[in-house]
């Protein structure tokens, strides 16, 4: 054994040891926030947080330059401030002089040989960061031997090999430079992908660093045992402050279990085991909320429900084939009849008790700049039947491809399209079966999603150009329409939001006419929290932020 896996297990015992003898007395005096995370864990380390749970974990422990709050508006964090040169290609930010890592033995050690610990008073050393440091971390997340899902954030950046412009001009100022304008790359930047970390952390766990992580974000690590137990300490030296001056966040620990079984958590946060319950499995829906998507009277008292529209649209796609016998015009006809029959309304009061805007806008979901819900389609049988009848498509055949969660809805749209002389046979397959074949092209109709990487329409649009065409692309429509690629050029080269907004808004509205997509719905946020819990707050992005969260006991 290594002298320093001896010293990790030291250190390792010193916190178990610490943590076990407190653990009645964190129970009674401390204000612990606690949630179940279902779908597990399988690091810590920002450069692979690709999901919800995984983003959730790393916001608590890491953070970027900048940060979207819960108005989506872009704020500072690590940096600043920032400039943006007028062509649009060179960002250069400025550094706060006081944001310090955790205190951790990573900065402690002076050679491979350690001091003794001395019990759990052992103090840690830490230092502040620099420009250095998110050199260091970028060039980590695009380092193909790490083999990160985030690569793609800097995309934009330019490069020669595997060489980024990425800059250290001194230890305050940080400058990217990217090889073509890309107006939402600022927003880009608030990824959890791009958090900044310490090589000496990184260099000293190795490996290890995903069960170890080291941040400089409101809660540092203390304790995790995989699939049981994930718990965060309050840093004391965490950089950001209240109104009245005093320092974030306000809770002592945030504490995750991963109970596997969603009944068992659901029952556990019912009976207060836990504050904090995202989203709702259909299993109790009922139980939880009216028809109306209200919470029911007999949880008033002990639960707070938050709704908050959420950066994800549901859809359902054409595969657009060039050779297909029913020639453009009256395959486009076919699929406005299929937009203008489906009740969405009563879809979503009746299957999702009322959670979600019917989407009868575009693509752009309901809270980012650029959607209008007056360029889609409503509800409107008899132009729907219209239709039909003048293309002459009675009887003709959809085959529709969903995944088991969406089957009710597929059943749904079936029953809508049979009342305007379509036929509709739905097979429900295995999500890996449905990305397979939908990415080659062999699902005429399908079921859809898209969830925002980031808070810009720009992510949703980028759908339908024709550069995106799958397999290398994820326009899974095929749709291709040259004036649609020019709005899309256009919009990328401007750096005014609100003009941008309005190339969006075209864009979606072009695309819209030739109908590549069904919107069935925006879905929303829908957050279940104990009475307890004050200030949990939520965002579109239901990005979890326990920095200003307080617990009443």
């Amino acid at each position: 054994m290594t002298m320093r896996k001896v010293w990790l297990g030291l250190v390792a015992l010193v916190f178990l040891t610490a943590g076990c003898g407190q653990r009645q007395c964190d129970e009674e005096n401390l204000a612990i926030f606690k949630y179940n995370e279902s779908a597990g864990i399988l690091t810590l380390d920002p450069i692979y947080a690709k999901d919800l749970p995984h983003i959730w974990a790393c916001n608590q422990v890491f953070t970027s330059l900048v940060a979207f709050d819960d108005k989506m508006n872009l704020v500072p964090m690590v940096a600043k401030s920032w400039d943006i040169s007028e062509d649009g290609l060179m960002y250069t930010f400025h550094l706060r002089n006081d944001v310090q890592f955790h205190e951790d033995t990573c900065f402690t050690l002076k050679s491979e040989v350690p001091e003794p610990v001395e019990g759990p008073t052992f103090q840690h050393q830490t230092r502040c960061v620099t420009a250095q440091d998110f050199v260091y971390s970028f060039n980590r997340v695009v380092d193909k031997q790490l083999n990160s899902p985030g690569l793609w954030i800097f995309s934009s950046v330019k490069h020669d090999d595997d060489q980024y412009a990425f800059t250290a001009l001194d230890d305050t100022t940080f400058q990217i430079e990217l090889s073509k304008s890309f107006p939402p790359f600022l927003g880009i930047l608030s990824m959890t992908y791009a958090s900044v970390v310490p090589h000496e952390a990184v260099e000293y766990y190795g490996d290890d660093f995903r069960s170890h992580p080291v941040g400089t974000g409101p809660f540092k690590f203390q304790y995790w045992k995989e699939n049981v137990k994930l718990v965060f300490r309050k840093n004391p030296n965490y950089f950001e402050r209240d109104e009245a001056g005093e320092r974030l966040p306000y809770i002592d620990a945030v504490s995750i279990s991963f109970l596997i079984d969603k009944q068992v958590a659901f029952l556990e946060f019912i009976k207060g085991k836990f504050d904090f319950m995202s989203g709702i499995d259909a299993r109790y829906k009922d139980e939880l909320l009216t028809y109306d998507g209200n919470l029911r009277k007999k949880y008033e008292d002990k639960i707070e429900l938050i709704t908050e529209p959420y950066l994800n649209t549901e859809y359902f796609s054409f595969f657009i084939d060039p050779d297909d016998p029913l020639g453009p015009d009256r395959a486009r006809a076919l699929r406005q009849a299929v937009n203008l029959c489906i009740d969405r309304e009563k879809m979503l009061r009746y299957l999702r008790n009322g959670i979600g805007e019917p989407g009868t806008g575009g693509m752009i979901p309901v809270g980012l700049p650029g959607h209008s819900n007056t360029i889609g389609y409503g509800y409107d049988l008899k132009r729907a039947q219209r239709l039909v009848a003048e293309n002459h498509l009675e009887g003709y055949l959809l085959q529709l491809s969903t995944v088991a969660d969406y089957a009710d809805i597929g059943k749904f749209v079936q029953s809508q399209v049979e009342q305007i002389g379509l036929q509709c046979k739905m097979e429900v397959m295995p999500p890996a079966t449905m990305r397979s074949m939908r990415s080659n092209g062999s699902l005429p109709f399908f079921r859809s999603s898209w969830v925002a990487d980031y808070p810009d329409a720009e992510n949703y649009l980028s759908l339908f150009t024709t550069l995106n065409f799958c397999p290398a692309g994820p326009n899974y429509t095929h749709y291709s329409n040259p004036a649609y690629d020019q709005l899309y050029e256009k919009a990328l080269l401007c750096n005014d939001l609100q003009e941008r907004a309005r190339y969006y808004t075209e864009m979606d509205s072009l695309m819209m006419q030739d109908a590549p997509v069904v919107v069935l719905f925006y879905d929303e946020v829908l957050r279940f929290v104990n009475k307890r819990v004050t200030d949990l707050g939520s965002n579109p992005t239901n990005l979890l932020d326990l920095r200003r969260v307080r617990i009443e006991e």
